[in-house]
């Protein structure tokens, strides 16, 4: 079943092309954050730990999405909630994290920050490109795409951050863009969980 073949019965997953596109995004989500996470700690950037644990999370989510392909809509809609709600208190840390570090603030290195921020870019844009034709579906499927977007969004604030660290000569821009990749997370978290109930709630109605 393609995308997009019926506009009254949302995309389920149930594609072998999607699947593929799954487990293409799923390895360059882990490779990424084994790449980024270290160098967020090298070149103290709260914004890159923010955006390697956000690869983490995804890498997960992504083989929770795999792995109900095909399975009941009722626990489809379920993985969906564990997934808003494992985003939900990923944003929460991120954002306590970075209050914490505006009372201890080492200044990042912009180079690194700058060159690894455009490497997870590039990385984010590829999955994006694999999962665009499979943005619209549940909310197992919206989950999937709505991760991937907000990764692209993430990586170009991150280089934005390093160029603000680089222009200032302060750990502002870093806390700052960290701060607004959190506010991220929440929105979509509640985005998901806000869907996964809708149809959780549906799926009850239609077997009483």
């Amino acid at each position: 079943m393609g995308a997009n073949c019926c506009h009254d019965v949302k995309f389920d997953g149930m594609d072998p092309a999607y699947k593929r596109a799954l487990i293409w995004v799923i390895l360059i989500n882990a490779g990424m954050f084994l790449v980024e996470m270290p160098m967020g700690f090298v070149g103290q950037s709260q914004a890159l730990k923010a955006d390697a644990l956000d690869f983490l999370g995804d890498t997960f989510t992504y083989a929770i999405s795999l792995a109900v392909i095909g399975k009941a809509a009722s626990l489809r809609a379920k993985a969906a909630l564990a997934k808003g709600v494992s985003l939900l208190l990923m944003g929460i840390w991120v954002l306590a994290s970075t209050i914490y570090s505006v009372f201890y603030q080492p200044q990042p290195e912009a180079i690194i920050m700058g060159s690894i921020g455009f490497a997870a870019l590039v990385a984010n844009l590829l999955s994006v490109l694999f999962l665009l034709r499979f943005k619209d579906g549940d909310a197992n499927v919206r989950s999937v795409w709505l991760c991937s977007r907000n990764d692209a969004i993430g990586n170009i604030m991150v280089m934005l951050a390093a160029s603000g660290v680089w222009a200032s000569g302060t750990g502002w821009p870093d806390l700052i863009v960290a701060a607004i990749m959190a506010s991220l997370f929440l929105w979509s978290a509640l985005s998901i969980i806000q869907q996964s109930i809708g149809e959780l709630r549906q799926h009850r109605m239609d077997t009483d």
